[in-house]
Order: C-alpha cells, then structure tokens, then sequence
C-alpha cells in the first residue's frame, strides 16, 4: 500500500478525507470500502503489517508455506490486503502509535482532525496526520483476573498463545492448560492442538448455560454456531477435556510454571472446598474476555456504555458515529463482537462518513451480530466472587508489584472506595501498561463495580518527551513507499 508523501518542516501537510486508526478487521474493511467510495484514506497502525491482532500472520522470513490455516476467515483478509495495496486513495502508515488526537471541526478545511503518532524513540520519529473525519478501529486487549502463581513463566493469555503461534510459528510449551472463560478459549485449544501441542484440559470458569438464556440470538448466528461446533469437534477427536464451572486457582512451579491447580466454582466462581485437583503442564493460556481499547475516544470526551460483561465500550448511533463530531468507531471499540461484526461496521461507518446510504446486508450483519455479542457477553461475565481466589502475596499490578494485601489495605485502613483512589495510594496501575492489564482487578478489588467506566489519559501510549516537544507544527509520515 501507497504512504503518505512528505513535505519539508513547516510545509502544507496533505488532509485526508478520513484517518483510519488500526488496521484490523474493522480498519481494513472501513479503508476499502471508504476508497471504493472516493474518499482519500489514511489507514494509520501501530503494527508493521496490516491485520491487526486478528489477523496476525507469519513474517514472510519465516517461509510459513500456508498461513491460512493458522486463521478463520483468512480468505476476506486476504482480499481486503489485496485491493488496499492497489488502491492510489489510501495512505498505509504502519508503525505508527497514535498517542494523541486534537478535534477537527466538521465542515472546516482549515481546522482538521491532528492525530499525533511516534513511531520510534528519535525525536524526529514523530508525525501527524491531518483529515476531516477519524475512524476508531483500535480493537481490544485482553481482560486479566490475577492469580497466586500467574507471573510465572509459562503463564500467557491465550490471545498471547495464539499470536506466537500465528506471528512467530512457536508454541508457549508442550503440554498447555487453556483456561479462563469465553469463545477465545475453544479457539486458542483448537489452534495449539493443530500445531502438535497436547491440551490436558479447557477451563471454562461458566457453565454455558448463560447461552440458553438467548436462543433468538443464537438461531440468527448459525454461522457462529458452526464455528463453535468446528472448533469442538477438533478438540474432541484429540481427547481434549472441558472442565465447565472450574477455574485455574493457582500456578506452580519455581524458574517456570510446572502445574495447575484447577477448582470447581460455584455460581458466583468462588472455589468450591475440597473440588482442587491437580494437572501437571509446561505452559497456562488463560483468557477472561476482552476489553474494548478506547484511550483515544474517552480522552476527548466520547461517551461509553457499560456492556453485560461490565467493560466499557463506545457508545454510537446507527452510523457507528459517536458523540464526538468527526469521530466514528467500529469493531472491538463499539463492544466485542467478532471479526465479522467487526468488518460489517467499518463498511457502515465508511458509509456513513461519505453521506452514503448504509448497506443492507451489512446492517443485518450488525443486527445479528451485535444481539450474540451482548449474549457472549453476559454468559461469560466474570463472577463477583473471583477475587476470593486471590491471596494478599499475590501481585496484582505487575508492572509497580503491588500485591493484593496493599489494595486491600487501603480500602480498609485507609477509606480508599474506587479505583482511582487505590491507584495514588499502591501505584497500582501507574506502570508501563497504565492499568491496562490490571485495571480491571484493581477495581474488583476496590469494591469499585468491576471497572466498568473507562479510564481518561492524555496519552495512550509512551511518547518521548522530546517528541512532545515539537508540537509547534506538523511533521509529516515517511516518503511515499510500496510495501
């Protein structure tokens, strides 16, 4: 794909019609169908390569002879990356870390949308894209719920298990636990046993029966049901066991993790006493869902709505518009749903952004899939009882070590009653990630409601202080390239 050419310091900088930020499912569907439409695109990612955690695929050194088979839905990606590249009207940006996005006002050539990126340490590493219109397809991470033993090495989530075996042909050991709760689960264990590792046991922490709670749901997603049920027949021809209503309550092991305690819960997920049992592996992928990524968004004001599961998501009209004039989302950031609600809603806010008329079948495809997201949702929503798994010498916050004992603590010796109240008391949360992997615990914790609201940061990510000493006027990306 084409990048944005460059001009001298302190020349006219180029204004897309729309900036696109993250190219996943959502970004690459929304990029294409805004150039099939006219509109010239900046498609702006902090990844090398576009696909997104998603489609993450092998770095072509690697010789992976058929990458398609590590994924779902291969053949779509593979057609979008295709008509992208050939496309003269979208601007790939790749390794850019959009840290930072200043307003437009609609209607107003001479005031755009300033999306500030940096793209490596150097103080001349940094640029600014300019457009008229901003597009949040920034996807989700994972949602982490600590445990005695969970730092060691050997314990990944299971996104992190499949993004190894997709991006770098590697296995996180031999003999691999899979546990958690949600979806994410049966397709991590499906990959890893394709890829020759043994999966003892899958841990699902509900018992499913959350799903017959929405039957209408699940008839008007036959799609998704033949996936599930690909994914389990997989597992069952290679003995895989599912543990429902059971969780992984302790990791063992000294220089790297060597066993698992696995608990049977009750319907609030407190361990059930005398249920423990015992499973010898080399490596724990351990997933509770995912939380939508929506720094940007919430720093400008954006208003969120609170999904079944008690994330915070991006609240948006029927446009995919949100309460930010100029500013659009889809896919992870709207709530998790899926790639292929993911695509659907780019293609709708593209739509929307060139004062098109929304796609029928897109629409539908939104309908439908947004109904079984908020059922995926409330059927694995994590139990309030979670945190009775955690002891006070546990770390909860890995980046400062805070363990649980001092969150306790300043809740009640020291009259902390939220999340951000704990934070200035512990440093629980002011580390490298910013609270993203253990906000969710430390509001838990805190009594705070699970961390539903969403946080508001200046930057979304590091930026050197020398870059952000540069922001008299806009430094443009690198020379206009073929990838």
């Amino acid at each position: 794909m084409p990048t944005s050419k460059s001009e001298p310091s302190g020349g006219r900088a180029e204004v897309h019609d729309l900036a696109v930020i993250g190219a996943g499912p959502a970004g690459l569907a929304a990029a294409d169908a805004a150039a099939g439409l006219g509109l010239r695109v900046a498609l702006v990612d902090a990844g090398s390569r576009p696909g997104g955690q998603y489609y993450r695929h092998p770095a072509p050194g690697l010789g992976a002879a058929r990458p398609e088979k590590l994924h779902h839905g291969w053949a779509a990606f593979a057609r979008l990356r295709a008509r992208l590249a050939a496309s003269p009207l979208v601007d790939h940006l790749p390794g850019h870390h959009v840290w930072a996005a200043e307003a437009g006002v609609p209607g107003d050539g001479e005031r755009p949308w300033r999306l500030h990126a940096t793209r490596g340490p150097e103080a001349g590493d940094r640029a600014t894209v300019l457009a008229r219109a901003v597009l949040l397809a920034t996807g989700a991470y994972e949602r982490h719920l600590p445990f005695p033993g969970w730092t060691l090495p050997g314990v990944v989530t299971a996104g992190g298990a499949q993004a190894m075996l997709k991006s770098s042909l590697v296995l996180p050991g031999r003999r691999i636990v899979v546990s958690g709760s949600g979806p994410l689960l049966l397709a991590a264990a499906s990959s890893l046993v394709s890829a020759g590792a043994e999966v003892p046991a899958i841990v699902e922490a509900t018992s499913y029966l959350g799903y017959a709670r929405g039957l209408p749901a699940l008839a008007g997603n036959p799609a998704k049901l033949a996936e599930g049920a690909s994914h389990g027949a997989r597992l069952l021809r290679r003995g895989v066991r599912l543990r429902r209503s059971s969780a992984v309550v302790e990791a063992h092991g000294t220089d790297r993790v060597t066993a698992v305690t696995v608990a049977r819960l009750d319907a609030r997920w407190k361990p059930v006493p005398g249920s423990e049992r015992r499973i010898a592996c080399d490596a724990l992928a351990i997933g509770h869902g995912l939380v939508p990524q929506i720094e940007l968004a919430t720093e400008l004001g954006a208003e969120t709505v609170t999904g079944p599961d008690g994330a915070a998501a991006l609240k948006v009209d029927a446009e995919q518009r949100t309460s930010v004039p100029g500013l659009w989302a889809a896919g992870e950031t709207c709530g998790v749903g899926g790639a292929d609600l993911a695509l659907a809603e780019g293609v709708l806010a593209a739509h929307a952004v060139a004062g098109r008329p929304a796609p029928a079948r897109e629409t539908a495809t939104r309908r439908r899939r947004r109904a079984f997201a908020a059922l995926m949702a409330a059927a694995h929503a994590p139990g309030p009882d979670w945190t009775s798994w955690v002891t006070d010498d546990t770390d909860v916050c890995r980046c400062e070590e805070v363990p649980a004992g001092e969150i306790r603590a300043a809740v009640e010796e020291l009259g902390a009653g939220d999340a951000r109240t704990v934070k200035l008391l512990t440093r629980a949360g002011m580390g490298w990630c910013q609270g993203r992997m253990c906000g969710p615990a430390v509001a838990c914790l805190s009594g705070d409601g699970g961390g539903g609201r969403a946080d508001s940061r200046p930057l979304s990510c590091p930026v050197p202080l020398a870059q952000l000493a540069q922001l008299a006027g806009p430094v443009e990306p690198e020379q206009r390239r073929r990838d």
